[in-house]
């Protein structure tokens, strides 16, 4: 009945291009991560746990995932071997437990501002990690090639932009939407250690993006896109478990306090953990890390938005300058993708007609040979 009800489901998405399936997932990722910015921000100001928060979080995406995870991959997972589960390890250590916690860590000691501008570096570490993986092919002497660097500069200069440029103030919400006890202010953190928030987020750009390249291996060894997901949720939770149970020895800071920190922890597991984690493998799968990084930009155009709407900040000039970059640098990759696309396929249909031409020719050289004798072939027969 399970297996019946999702073939009915995917075949009415089919009806929706690949490539509009990809975009609007990334979109659905982009605004789910973004309003998990803003609750985060409000989580800290009521002074929930920085390792405590996560394994909740975690917890709640692992439960999301494993029922469809057992339903609906039984035939496409591989046997468990050791392999796979040191993998799904180093995955949960790199894409999880390291990338929320210097987050947060690094979020308390600069600025939740600097913090999220710190993301416009993994479209660049990712593109390079792939490129010296071989993971994926700049071919700068082709147009395809000089588009994705192109693009990915022009988005990650977007976003720049949108952080660092303020200019004049283009709209101004008159009845801004924060009077609720849920969304306080969202001002900077008190500077406490700069240059360890630095290294602390630094070293989560490092870490997400290593996760994004090392992600598309392991599917091709190991198809079942939600399993791994699970495994890797499931690891981090242990991670971040024997952390908290060593640092947080208060067992006051294991406790939800309200219900607003029980609702931000309900959000983050189930839209920025669960549906996330689940969104990110299967892009990764279809269009690579890469594609899924220059996505990333669009988060701080949305965060802004959301702010303005919820908040009642100011929308200024610098946000209008950096979305037209980002979405014009993501228009420009994703034209690059189209176009190395359309030419390996003109690539594979020129190489099976250069095949069958070879074919034709070897066959009507075999049927002719027979039939034209050498002159001395000639000679020696009627001598």
């Amino acid at each position: 009945m399970a297996e019946t009800m999702s073939s009915t489901g995917a075949k009415r998405f089919c009806f929706v291009p690949e490539r509009a399936q990809v975009h609007l997932a990334l979109t659905a990722f982009q605004l789910g991560h973004a309003g998990n910015h803003v609750l985060l921000r409000a989580a800290l100001d009521m002074g929930i746990s920085k390792l405590v928060f996560p394994f909740y979080r975690n917890i709640v995406a692992l439960l999301v995932l494993m029922p469809f995870a057992y339903i609906f991959e039984k035939k496409d997972r591989p046997p468990l071997t050791f392999s796979f589960l040191i993998q799904f390890f180093i995955h949960g250590f790199l894409g999880i437990t390291a990338t929320q916690g210097l987050y947060l860590l690094g979020m308390q000691n600069t600025s939740p501002t600097f913090a999220t501008a710190m993301d416009n570096a993994i479209p660049a570490i990712t593109f390079l990690m792939a490129v010296i993986f071989r993971l994926e092919k700049v071919e700068l002497k082709r147009k395809d090639g000089v588009a994705k660097v192109l693009g990915t500069l022009a988005s990650v200069a977007g976003a720049l932009v949108l952080t660092l440029y303020r200019g004049p103030a283009i709209y101004t919400p008159k009845t801004p939407l924060n009077q609720s006890h849920l969304l306080p202010s969202l001002a900077d953190t008190k500077e406490q250690n700069w240059t360890f928030g630095c290294i602390c987020l630094i070293t989560r750009c490092l870490c997400w993006s290593s996760w994004l390249v090392l992600q598309a291996p392991l599917l091709k060894k190991y198809p079942a896109r939600l399993s791994v997901t699970s495994f890797t949720c499931f690891f981090s939770i242990l991670q971040f478990f024997t952390i908290a149970a060593f640092v947080e020895r208060d067992s006051h800071a294991w406790l939800v306090h309200s219900g607003s920190e029980l609702f931000i922890v309900f959000y983050s597991g189930l839209v920025a953990s669960g549906m996330a984690f689940a969104i990110q493998i299967w892009v990764i799968d279809r269009s690579g890390p890469v594609f899924f990084s220059l996505y990333l930009p669009l988060q701080i155009l949305l965060v802004a938005m959301l702010a303005s709407i919820f908040l009642g900040e100011e929308f200024y000039l610098g946000g209008i300058v950096g979305a037209v970059l980002i979405v014009l640098g993501l228009y420009v990759v994703v034209w690059g993708k189209n176009e190395e696309s359309k030419f390996g396929k003109e690539k594979i249909e020129f190489g099976s007609i250069s095949e069958s031409n070879k074919g034709t020719s070897s066959g009507k050289s075999s049927l002719v040979q027979p039939l034209l004798l050498p002159s001395s072939c000639k000679d020696s027969r009627f001598s």
